[in-house]
């Protein structure tokens, strides 16, 4: 089970630290995956946002490089997505998963950027 939270209502510019809690999993099946971060806007589909491998090496969309950092901390099975200078354009549901999208969907935790 994938918990996302740590959304919220922020101005253009401001920031925000998102959280993705897989405590149900094992650590043995935890450590090894690539973990991603994506995103949904109203009427726009799903799209990867940042992404981590088992060895801290990290990949990012180009509409977010320089602003995101996606972080992870396999002893609390944890993935983090720091959003600093965020947009309006930034605005959608974010949500965690495999690379492979593998799990089922967590509920996801809201983003909403206003101008």
């Amino acid at each position: 089970q994938l918990v996302e939270s740590g959304g919220g209502l922020v101005q253009a510019g401001g920031s925000l630290r998102l959280s993705c809690s897989a405590s149900r999993m094992i650590t043995s099946v935890f450590n090894p995956k690539v973990w991603a971060w994506y995103r949904q806007a109203p009427g726009k589909q799903r799209e990867l946002v940042a992404s981590i491998m088992s060895t801290k090496s990290t990949t990012y969309a180009d509409s977010v490089k320089g602003r995101f950092t996606i972080s992870r901390d396999n002893s609390r099975k944890k993935v983090y997505l720091q959003m600093d200078s965020l947009k309006p354009d930034d605005s959608a549901v974010y949500y965690c998963n495999t690379l492979e999208e593998t799990l089922p969907w967590g509920q996801g935790t809201q983003v909403t950027v206003s101008s």
